[in-house]
This record gives C-alpha cells, structure tokens and sequence, in this order.
C-alpha cells in the first residue's frame, strides 16, 4: 500500500485552478522533494495531503485512508508556514498540551525527550511569545516529530533556521526515512531537498511536470530539473498560491 496517493486533485481559488489534475504516490520509506517555483502549488497540495484542505475533484489517501480520517491524522506531522504554536504557554506546555491531543501515554516525557532533541531544553519553561523565529521554528520541528508519525510534510522546514538547526533538522529527517517513514519536503533549499530526497516531483503552474527518483545528476547540478522540466522564472498568475 502507498504511503500517499493523489490521483486526479484538482483545486480552485475562485476561478482560478491552482493545482490541475495532479496525481503522484510515495511508498513507504521514500522522501519525496516537492519543488516548484513561487504559485507553482506546492503548499496547496501539501494542506490537501495533510488533511487541511479539500480538493474540488480527486482522491487524496494515507496508508489507504482519507487524511481528515481519525486514522490517517495520527500518522501525519506537519510542519508547514503557519507554525501554529501557543504564544502564550511555555515550550514544554505547548508540545505537552499536543501529546496530550494525539492521546500518548506520557505526554510530559515525550515533550522533555523533543526539547532536549531540538536544543530547547535550556527555555523549556520560557513562553513562546518571547522566542526568536528560529526557536519557534525549533519547536513547530519539534511538534511535528512528537507523537512518532509515519507520514512527515513539511512546507518550507528550513526557514529561519541557522546553519547548525539545519543539520539537526537534516539528521532527523535521514533517521526518519532510515526507520521507514515517509517523508515530503516542499523547499526553494534545493541543496538541503535533493540531499535527503529518494525522489522528487516538480509542479509548473498547477501541473505535476516531473515525477520520478532523484539522480545523481540533480544533486551535482540543482538546477538541472527547472532546466529540463520547468519554465523560465515569472510572476505567478493573478490568485496563484504556493
């Protein structure tokens, strides 16, 4: 069974088709580089993946399932623009609280083993509202792995990050697909992307325009695929969306 599996997923804003008949799958164990240029589609399709927006048309499924399904939600971790943190509790409150949400059995250890892992254990009790971007991008990392998903999405994960939470963000990723999970990375940071990815896909306007494994020559020459596949660089149409 796929990990993930789109086939057909259409989506509008207003009249406009942001994402147009796009169908791709992931097998288990893969990461998966989603790339594609500013209003190419990639968040749009990584919210659909992810359970947080519906498609006008298309199937969307998790290990077999529907992603809003109660199921599939405890195998996702998302990681997206939004970090969507607690201003106001402390770090170890805010990864407790979402222990709690997805029902573990030891919420506060859990929440203790992440700070430490993202190097937060210092400001574990300092409130969120306080903390630097990158803390804060430190800590959605840290509530994405929490509670031991199958399925990583990350929208543009190395953001704000410095060069030493980029190799732990990388680490962490590569044991991820190392114990069998399935990762997706939509990224501009095509150095960091095509390093940890298996595979990549590549959205033009809407379109699914490359789907396949990574080579050795996309990693030596990042800018190979946009060569190839892609189209010069223009501003995204009126109403387009990453």
């Amino acid at each position: 069974m796929k990990a993930i599996e789109a086939a057909g997923v259409w989506k509008y804003y207003g009249d406009f088709p942001a994402l147009r008949d796009i169908s791709v799958s992931v097998e288990p164990g893969a990461c998966l580089a989603l790339l594609g240029r500013n209003g190419a589609g990639k968040t749009t399709l990584l919210k659909i993946v992810a359970g947080l927006s519906r498609a006008a048309r298309g199937r969307v499924a998790i290990h077999g399932a529907e992603p809003r399904a109660q199921a599939a939600r405890r195998e996702i971790g998302v990681l997206g623009h939004a970090i969507s943190l607690y201003d106001e509790l402390s770090a170890l409150e805010n990864l407790r609280l979402f222990g709690r949400i997805y029902g573990l059995e030891d919420p506060e250890r859990a929440a203790s083993e992440w700070l430490e892992r993202t190097g937060l254990e210092r400001v574990r009790d300092g409130l969120v509202r306080e903390f630097s971007r990158g803390m804060r991008q430190r800590l959605a990392v840290a509530r994405a792995f929490l509670h031991d998903p199958s399925v990583l999405l990350l929208d543009e994960p190395f953001t704000a990050l410095d060069d030493r939470a980029i190799a732990l963000l990388q680490a962490l990723l590569r044991q991820a697909v190392e114990q069998g999970r399935t990762v997706v990375i939509s990224t501009h940071q095509l150095r960091e992307a095509l390093e940890l990815a298996t595979h990549v896909a590549l959205l033009v306007r809407g379109r699914l325009a490359y789907a396949g494994e990574r080579t050795a020559e996309m990693l030596e020459d990042t800018g190979w695929l946009y060569r190839h596949y892609g189209e010069p660089q223009s501003a995204p149409p009126p109403g387009a969306r990453g």
